[in-house]
């Protein structure tokens, strides 16, 4: 279980946040999910403007699925879901950002974080084990 209430946002709040929010041309912005309270990048997902307004009204990070074509609720198959604590856009209203309560882990190859790549001696690397085997509990 989150450690944190959701926070959920009032329908003119909701409204407020999405006049300034700039879809790309297929209605998409980009969604940045990010551990509150240590700062740790975890994810980043599309957000079509009924999953921004699911994800304020509920309070749960619901992302649009690019690849099924239909909301994607985090933690709907897994139980590893995001619970919002702060939702904001940035200057340019072109990507979004969700301070969330991470239960379980944020991706689907099993690790903390989706960002467990980098170059090191020159090579791509992966710099974090795999915490779950997703396999055995089902891919968000």
């Amino acid at each position: 279980m989150p450690d944190r209430a959701a926070t959920t946002y009032p329908p003119a709040a909701i409204e407020a946040l999405l006049a300034e929010v700039r879809f790309d041309p297929q209605g998409l912005v980009p969604a940045i999910a990010q551990q509150h309270d240590t700062g740790e990048v975890l994810m980043m997902a599309w957000m079509d403007r009924d999953a921004v307004v699911e994800t304020m009204q509920t309070g749960r990070a619901c992302y649009w699925s690019r690849s099924r074509k239909a909301p994607w609720r985090k933690g709907d198959t897994s139980g590893h879901i995001q619970t919002v604590v702060d939702f904001r856009v940035d200057c340019d209203g072109d990507t979004v950002l969700m301070l969330v309560d991470q239960t379980g882990v944020a991706c689907h190859t099993g690790r903390h974080n989706c960002f467990f790549r980098a170059i090191r001696d020159g090579k791509l690397q992966e710099i974090a084990p795999v915490q779950i085997d997703m396999n055995h509990i089902g891919k968000d």
